[in-house]
């Protein structure tokens, strides 16, 4: 039986989308899911429209690559997909018209 609950995307075929010290933005708001140690579960962490900086890059089910973010406006580091981020640097651009 093979579960794949987020179609047939393996992102690990390929290079990770973001590198260390990139700053991106989030693209969604982000709950502690009972991982995030002294939250409740249900606390927002993260905002979407949040930019961080990504620290480290790491795999998640030998399937996705999840992004270590520093959040420093908020003081947190949160795990997150390529799917749930935005590069600023494109993003800045793309608002610009360039």
């Amino acid at each position: 039986m093979k579960i794949n609950r987020e179609g047939d995307i393996v992102e690990l075929k390929g290079p990770p989308q973001f590198e260390y010290g990139q700053k991106v933005r989030s693209r969604k708001t982000v709950r502690n899911d009972g991982t995030f140690p002294g939250k409740e579960i249900g606390d927002i962490l993260v905002r979407k429209g949040d930019e961080g900086y990504v620290t480290s890059i790491g795999t998640f089910l030998q399937q996705f690559y999840i992004y270590g973010v520093d959040f420093v406006a908020n003081g947190y580091r949160v795990g997150m997909k390529a799917r749930e981020l935005e590069d600023m640097e494109t993003a800045d651009g793309a608002d610009l018209g360039c």
